[in-house]
């Protein structure tokens, strides 16, 4: 099945499992996917993801989700750039999330990353998702 907006479909992945108080959830692999995935471990809002590879060039990601005192440490998680309205910031146009608590996921050139290391490495790009 082919998927439009697979990193729309990661996010909705991880709102139900959360919902649904799931402690694992899989989704498939794609490179922005296991990019995505790692800014958020490196961020602290999963515990850690595991990459199962099959044949012929697929693979699957198994995602553990990350709770304290029984809620789900990811508050919200939404999409900003959409496929249909791709949103570009400049690194002193950078958005904040919840007065700096929450991170801006961003598609550089230097790669993916969180809105505070955008700022340190000056750099601008692609606002893919906004987490809290």
């Amino acid at each position: 099945m082919a998927i439009n907006d697979p990193l729309g479909d990661l996010l909705t992945r991880i709102r139900n499992a959360q919902l649904r108080r799931r402690g694992k959830l899989t989704t498939p692999g794609s490179k922005l996917r296991a990019r995505v995935l790692e800014v958020l471990k490196e961020e602290g809002y999963i515990r850690g993801y595991t990459t199962t590879e099959y044949g012929n060039g697929r693979t699957e990601f198994e995602v553990e989700l990350k709770y304290f005192d029984g809620e789900p440490v990811i508050r919200s998680i939404q999409r900003v750039s959409k496929p249909g309205r791709r949103v570009y910031a400049s690194v002193d146009k950078l958005p904040r999330v919840a007065d700096g608590l929450g991170v801006v996921i961003l598609s550089t050139p230097k790669g993916v990353m969180a809105d505070h290391t955008a700022r340190e490495v000056n750099v601008g790009g692609e606002v893919l998702l906004e987490v809290f």
